[in-house]
């Protein structure tokens, strides 16, 4: 990419999305097409592939989607697995109608089978059975990769498709409801030690282990692919290391300053039992991670007092 190129992040408002923003303005990037999703309706391929055709853009970052945590997955499958077909159909296909010359698809560590050998190596995709609770969402991903495999292979066009590990920061989804691991545990700590209540009960044992990675790192590694990785098949992208979420929690605990007493519910669901990705590939490439996990939860937890304010 140049800097003067036409560059649009779909999604530029969520997580990742608006962290791409930030880091490609830093580097110098100015030519940005952002557009608020009440703008422009995504799931709508006519009314995408009209903004396509008005706007011309070079590069894609397809960061837009339908996301949230276990309980989400659970209550709202149709939503996970329609919303997400509909905006990567969309996308995909106005981009190659208007000769985007390449597209990032922003997957997910989900798309991995439940019963996975770690560290999970790109190869093992399709190898076994989705981990139920977030399968919709996992076979939308999967639909989006294969889609732009299959564009490359009919029509020469230049689309990859990026898989990062769980991912947490600044601009996170904190409602109690739908929110991530890490922002929902973020808020739940906060408010309880605002409330002076003593006992937290989190879900499932704390014996699941993940690997999760700072939004900033995620979105100069984006960056960094998008310069320098026009292969066809996935890569990955994380930290090479995991804690358990009992670990995480502790670490949460530490950063809020809660000093009430934890408790597990081994009845609720707390997903596949590890998922560490293999970034062999990305490393090889030259890029690694610079926000440690601790630092990491800092700065999210000041983001998130500033906008509880």
């Amino acid at each position: 990419m140049h800097t003067n190129d036409k560059i649009f992040v779909a999604g530029h408002k969520g997580l990742v999305g608006s962290a791409i923003v930030r880091s490609l303005r830093e580097q110098g990037y100015r030519n940005l097409l952002l557009v608020k999703s009440e703008d422009l309706d995504l799931r709508d391929e006519e009314t995408t592939l009209k903004f396509f055709k008005e706007t011309k853009p070079d590069y894609v970052f397809l960061a837009a989607a339908k996301c949230g945590g276990i309980k989400d997955n659970i209550e709202h499958p149709v939503q996970f697995l329609q919303d997400n077909l509909k905006i990567q159909s969309s996308v995909i296909s106005a981009s190659h109608k208007t000769d985007v010359k390449k597209l990032m698809f922003l997957g997910s560590a989900c798309i991995y089978p439940k019963q996975c050998e770690q560290p999970i190596k790109e190869e093992y995709l399709l190898s076994g059975y989705l981990e139920p609770t977030n399968e919709a969402y996992s076979l939308a991903k999967i639909a989006g990769i294969k889609l732009c495999q299959a564009y490359n292979k009919q029509y020469g066009t230049n689309f990859i498709s990026v898989q990062p590990s769980n991912v947490y920061g600044p601009k996170d989804n904190f409602h109690p409801e739908t929110s991530h691991v890490i922002a929902g545990l973020i808020r739940r700590f906060h408010e309880a030690k605002v409330s002076g209540k003593e006992r937290i009960e989190c879900w499932g044992s704390g014996s699941a282990r993940r690997e999760f990675i700072y939004v900033e790192d995620l979105a100069d590694a984006l960056i960094f692919l998008m310069n320098h990785y026009d292969d066809s098949e996935i890569i990955n992208v994380g930290v090479g290391r995991d804690v358990s979420i009992k670990e995480l929690v502790a670490h949460i605990v530490d950063v809020v300053g809660y000093e009430g007493e934890v408790g597990w519910d081994t009845s609720k669901p707390e997903g596949m039992k590890q998922r560490l990705l293999d970034t062999t590939k990305l490393t090889n490439l030259g890029w690694k991670p610079q926000t440690s996990l601790d630092n990491g939860l800092f700065l999210t937890y000041e983001y998130f007092k500033l906008e509880e304010k």
